[in-house]
C-alpha cells in the first residue's frame, strides 16, 4: 500500500516543484510550454552558486536517507514500514530536485552554447572584415607598384643635363616660371627641346652627306691624278740611283737583302717578303734576315751542259752498296736549299723569367726548303736569360724522326706562310707558292707563336716550383680560394703518354680524343692526412688558350674514381669544365697552378663533410673547418665544392 500510494504522490511532487503558481491551473500542452518557458525565465533569476550549494545539499540529504531506509530494513521490525515510507517520499522529493536542478544546468548549458556561438559569428564577421580590408590594401599596394615601376619610352633617351638644357633652350621652350616647380612639365619641356634638337641634327645629317658625295667626287679626280703620276715617279727613282749610291742612302743593306732574295726559291722568298712587310707595318720586334751561300743558290739555276762532266766522274768509282744507294736516295730527296730565311721573334721581357732587358726573350725560327718534296721546314731554338730545363719546341714528327734534327720540322703552318697548300680533296701535281696565303696567315701565326713562347716560359716557371711541391698564386687569383688549404702538393712530375694511358681513370678521356702523342703529360700527387689524390694531368700546347684536362683517382678507404663516386666526377668538373673562373688575368698563364690550388681546395671540402664513422675511437680525422651552407644535396649527395667570396663559405652550384 506504501508504495502505491508513493506512485500516486510522484506526480503532485512534479506538477508542484519549481513551478510558478499559474501553472497549477492546468494539465494541458500549453500549460507544459508555459512550465518550460518559466523554468528558462527562471534560471536568469536564480544564482548558479546557490543552486550548486542545493545541489550539494540535496546529494547529503538523500545520503542519509538512503542509509536511514538501510538501517530500517537491517532490523527487520514491521513497525519500521511507515517510517521507511516516509523517508522513500522525501527521497522521492530530493531526486525531483536533483531532476529540476539537472534541467537547469543543461538550460544554463544551452544559453552558454548560443551566446559562445553568437560571439563567435560576430568574430568571423569581424575577420571576415578584416580580410577584405587587407586584400583591398593587398590590391592598393599592386596598383601602386605598377604605377611606380611603370617605364615611359622617354626614360630610355638620354637627354641633355638641367643645366644645359636652361642654358641652350630658349624660354619658350624652358618656361622657367613653369618648369622648375612641376617636374611633369619639366620633363616634357626636356622632350621638346630634345625633338628640336634631333630635327636640326637631320637637316645636318643630309648637308653632311651633301658634302660627303661632293669629297668622294674630288678623291676619284686626284686617284687618276696619281694612278698617273706613278709611271713618272719610277723614272724619277731610276734617274736618282746614282745620287742614292753617292750619298751612301740607309737602305743598302736592305737592298742587298732584296738581291739576295732573289735567289731564294719561291716559298721562301714569299715567307720573306710578307715577313719583312709585317715586321715593317705592325711588328718592330720581328727581324727577318736570309743566311745561306748565296753562290751555291746560284749554281743552281747553271745550264745543265755545265754540270756533265760531273754527272760522268762517279760511273768511274765503285758501285755502291744497296744499303748505300737507299742513304745516298734519302739524301738526294730531302736535299734541302742552300739559302734559309732566319726570323727573330722578341718577346717582351717577364720579371719572373728574367731581369736582363725587356727584349731578353727571342725565338730565332730558322726556315729551310725541301726542293725535291717542294715543302718548308723550320728550326726553332728559344734564348732566354734562365737556363730552360725543359724542352720549349713541340714533340718530333715520327715519319721523319731521324732527320729532323738535321731537317727541321715540317708543319702545315710552315708550308702556308711560304704560301703553299696541299688540299686533300684535290690533290695537285704541281704546287705553286701562292703571296695571297701567306698574307692571310702572317698576323696570326706571328701572334700565336708570340704566345705560344710567352705560355712555355711561363709554364716552365710553374714546373719549376710545382716539382718543389709549392704551387704558387698570385695576388690576383687569391681571392678565388679559401685563406686555409690545409691539403698539399708532394709530388709533380712529367710522364710518358703510354704510362698515361694505362691508367684506369683517363680511359674517358683518350676516348673523346682529348690526349694524343704530342701533348704533355704530368701526375701530381695530393695529400691530406692518409688521402692521397692522384691527378693525371693532360696540357694541350695551346694551354692556356685550350686548358689542361684532370683525370683524379682518390686513396682513401678505398679506391674512388669518377666511375664510383658522384664527387669524384664533381671534383674533376670544378677544374676541367669551370675553368674560365680560373684564368686569372690576361693571357691566363696562371691557369695551370689555380686549377691545382682549387683541386687542394676541393679536396679538403670531400674529406670534411664525409661521416664519421662511430665505429672507430678517438676524434674525426679531418674536422670540418669549412663553412658549408648544406654538406650534401640531391639524390647523387654531391658536395658543396663552389666557394664563394667573400662570405667565406662553400655551396653548391
Amino acid at each position: 500500500m506504501s508504495s502505491e500510494s508513493s506512485k500516486k504522490r510522484k506526480p503532485k511532487v512534479i506538477r508542484t516543484d519549481g513551478a510558478t503558481p499559474e501553472g497549477k491551473r492546468g494539465k494541458g500542452d500549453g500549460d507544459q510550454d508555459l512550465r518550460y518557458y518559466s523554468e528558462e525565465c527562471e534560471v536568469d533569476l536564480r544564482d548558479p552558486i546557490k543552486d550548486y550549494e542545493l545541489y550539494r545539499e540535496t546529494c547529503q540529504e538523500l545520503q542519509r536517507l538512503m542509509a536511514e531506509i538501510q538501517e530500517l530494513k537491517s532490523r527487520g521490525i514491521k513497525d519500521n514500514a511507515v517510517e521507511i515510507d516516509e523517508r522513500r517520499v522525501q527521497s522521492c522529493v530530493h531526486f525531483m530536485t536533483l531532476k529540476k536542478l539537472n534541467r537547469l544546468a543543461h538550460i544554463r548549458l544551452k544559453k552558454g552554447r548560443d551566446q559562445t556561438h553568437e560571439a563567435k559569428q560576430k568574430v568571423d564577421a569581424y575577420h571576415l572584415q578584416l580580410q577584405n580590408l587587407l586584400y583591398e590594401v593587398m590590391h592598393l599596394q599592386k596598383e601602386i607598384t605598377k604605377c611606380l615601376e611603370f617605364k615611359s619610352k622617354h626614360e630610355e633617351i638620354e637627354l641633355v643635363s638641367l643645366e644645359e638644357f636652361y642654358q641652350e633652350a630658349p624660354p619658350e621652350i624652358s618656361r622657367p616660371a613653369i618648369t622648375l616647380s612641376e617636374p611633369h612639365q619639366q620633363t616634357l619641356a626636356r622632350l621638346d627641346w630634345e625633338l628640336e634638337q634631333r630635327k636640326r641634327l637631320a637637316e645636318k645629317y643630309k648637308e653632311c652627306l651633301t658634302s660627303k658625295e661632293k669629297i668622294l667626287k674630288e678623291i676619284e679626280v686626284k686617284k687618276e691624278y696619281l694612278s698617273s703620276l706613278q709611271p713618272r715617279l719610277n723614272s724619277i727613282m731610276q734617274a736618282s740611283l746614282p745620287v742614292q749610291e753617292y750619298l751612301f742612302m740607309p737602305f743598302d743593306q736592305a737592298h742587298k737583302q732584296y738581291e739576295t732574295a732573289r735567289h731564294l726559291p719561291p716559298p721562301l722568298y714569299v715567307l720573306f717578303v710578307q715577313a719583312s712587310a709585317y715586321g715593317q707595318a705592325c711588328d718592330k720586334k720581328l727581324v727577318v734576315a736570309i743566311e745561306g751561300n748565296v753562290e751555291e743558290a746560284k749554281a743552281l739555276y747553271k745550264p745543265p751542259e755545265d754540270s756533265q762532266g760531273d754527272s760522268v766522274a762517279p760511273q768511274k768509282r765503285r758501285r755502291p752498296t744497296l744499303g748505300v744507294q737507299l742513304d745516298d736516295k734519302r739524301k738526294e730527296m730531302l736535299k734541302r736549299h742552300p739559302l734559309s730565311v732566319t726570323v727573330d721573334l722578341k718577346c717582351k721581357g717577364n720579371n719572373d723569367l728574367s731581369s736582363v732587358g725587356a727584349d731578353e726573350n727571342v725565338l730565332h725560327l730558322t726556315f729551310y726548303y725541301l726542293m725535291n718534296l717542294n715543302v718548308m721546314t723550320v728550326k726553332a731554338k728559344v734564348a732566354t736569360a734562365v737556363e730552360m730545363t725543359t724542352a720549349i719546341s713541340p714533340k718530333d714528327i715520327l715519319t721523319l724522326s731521324d732527320y729532323v734534327t738535321e731537317l727541321g720540322h715540317p708543319y702545315v703552318w710552315v708550308q702556308k706562310l711560304g704560301g703553299l697548300h696541299f688540299p686533300k680533296d684535290q690533290p695537285q701535281h704541281t704546287v705553286t707558292a701562292d703571296n695571297t696565303l701567306s698574307a692571310s696567315h702572317m698576323e696570326l701565326t706571328v701572334k700565336l707563336l708570340r704566345s705560344r713562347l710567352q705560355s712555355r716560359l711561363a709554364l716552365h716557371k710553374q714546373f719549376a716550383s710545382l716539382e718543389h711541391g709549392v704551387v704558387p698564386v698570385s695576388s690576383e687569383c687569391q681571392h678565388l680560394f679559401p685563406t686555409k688549404v690545409v691539403s698539399r702538393l708532394v709530388k709533380w712530375a712529367a710522364i710518358p703518354y703510354e704510362d698515361y694511358a694505362k691508367l684506369p681513370y683517363t680511359k674517358d678521356v683518350i676516348e673523346a680524343g682529348l690526349a694524343e702523342d704530342t701533348h704533355l703529360y704530368y701526375m701530381a700527387l695530393i695529400e691530406r692526412g692518409t688521402a692521397k689524390l692522384q691527378a693525371a694531368v693532360v696540357l694541350n700546347p695551346g694551354y692556356s688558350t685550350l686548358p689542361p684536362i684532370f683525370s683524379l683517382c682518390l686513396n682513401w678507404k678505398g679506391e674512388r674514381t669518377g666511375s664510383n663516386d658522384d664527387n669524384i666526377r664533381a671534383m674533376e668538373s670544378e677544374v676541367n669544365v669551370n675553368y674560365k673562373e680560373l684564368w686569372g688575368p690576361k693571357p691566363g698563364h696562371q691557369l695551370l697552378t689555380n686549377q691545382l690550388q682549387r683541386l687542394c681546395m676541393v679536396l679538403d671540402v670531400y674529406l670534411e663533410t664525409e661521416p664519421h664513422d662511430t665505429s672507430v675511437e678517438g676524434p674525426k680525422e679531418f674536422p670540418q673547418e669549412k663553412m658549408c651552407l648544406r654538406l650534401v644535396r640531391g639524390p647523387l649527395r654531391l658536395k658543396p665544392f663552389k666557394f664563394n667570396y667573400p662570405q667565406g663559405f662553400f655551396s653548391h652550384r
